[in-house]
């Protein structure tokens, strides 16, 4: 399916409302897992303090290197915003009702924030094989839903409407961003279950009232995911949540410029930060294009993608999508 980084409907074992979840699968390339596998026992990173953890966090944006040396600065600094929560030692970060339990201020909203964002990246670019992955996934999601519910107004509406209720009152839109990249990121690995136990629904909720707060956040990345959600879903005869590739279209419309794709579509300017930040176009390639066996013009965006410069905004996440564009590329080729 896809690397979330680079935008998607990506998750699998779950803990919905206390139960437990379960997904992963490795985003990066076979030789990149190698490279980074040989280096792990060199790569690690100084203890960081706060100030040096933040740092990487800028914006909706991780900025570490594509390397195992990027690694470790990542869990360094996921280490040292745990340590400045007091997070103890021996807390189940895999069990929500551990995490859900841990006291945090409201001031220390967005450390948590950054929790669930970091987990989310380590999982999706940096992750070796689907334990790692579904590991980092379950944390982030329980760190992002606890991010919600250290504000007193959204556990009062859960408590008394349920969740959509406060998700459609919250303000906060990273806060409802990753933990709902997480979540999907599990159900990925049990797409019927998915829809089945309302995890589908939900963070389609979450998402849409991210479009609602800040619809440029992460590369304008709630359209990205939105897309893809709608075309990994199983196909059905019936039901509200089934693969929907017009609802795909045009979600991706708003983050891809194809006008013979969007042309009919009323969505106006791209923002040029959209072509800059790979992972669009291979959502595009990945969810559109190759489930319409518009094969040719898949091969073709993958290509671009491939031949593109990284750039130093997304040096992060434009290697990744590179790599899962030549795997899909590979693909794309049986059917030319």
């Amino acid at each position: 399916m896809i690397g979330l980084a680079t935008a998607g409907f990506v998750p699998t074992q779950w803990e919905c409302e206390g139960e437990e979840e379960t997904e992963t699968a490795s985003k990066l390339t076979p030789i990149a897992v190698l490279v980074l596998t040989a280096l792990a026992t060199t790569a690690q990173a100084a203890p960081m303090d706060l100030e040096d953890a933040l740092a990487i966090f800028q914006g909706d944006r991780v900025v570490v290197e594509y390397n195992s040396q990027g690694r470790a600065q990542l869990e360094a600094a996921i280490e040292a915003i745990k340590n400045a929560l007091s997070v103890p030692a021996d807390l189940d970060e895999e069990s929500e009702r551990e995490v859900n339990a841990f006291f945090v201020a409201m001031e220390e909203r967005e450390l948590v924030v950054k929790l669930s964002q970091g987990y989310f990246t380590l999982g999706v670019i940096f992750a070796d094989g689907r334990d790692e992955e579904e590991t980092a996934y379950r944390k982030g999601k329980h760190w992002g839903l606890k991010s919600l519910r250290v504000n007193p107004g959204f556990s009062a509406v859960e408590e008394r409407e349920g969740f959509l209720a406060a998700v459609s009152q919250e303000t906060n839109a990273p806060a409802l961003y990753w933990p709902g990249l997480n979540w999907l990121s599990l159900a990925n690995f049990d797409r019927l279950t998915a829809v089945s136990s309302g995890v589908v629904k939900k963070t389609i909720a979450m998402l849409e009232r991210v479009l609602e707060l800040d619809e440029a956040y992460d590369a304008h990345g709630a359209y990205r995911v939105l897309g893809s959600i709608w075309g990994a879903l199983p196909w059905a005869p019936l039901g509200t949540y089934r693969r929907d590739l017009e609802q795909t279209r045009t979600y991706l419309c708003h983050v891809v410029d194809d006008p013979r794709v969007c042309g009919n579509l009323a969505q106006g300017y791209v923002d040029p930060i959209c072509s800059e930040y790979l992972g669009n176009r291979r959502v595009f390639a990945e969810f559109y294009l190759t489930e319409k066996g518009l094969w040719a013009d898949a091969a073709a965006v993958l290509q671009s993608i491939i031949d593109a410069p990284i750039g130093q905004t997304y040096r992060l996440f434009n290697p990744n999508a590179q790599d899962d564009a030549r795997r899909l590329l590979e693909e794309v080729a049986k059917h030319l």
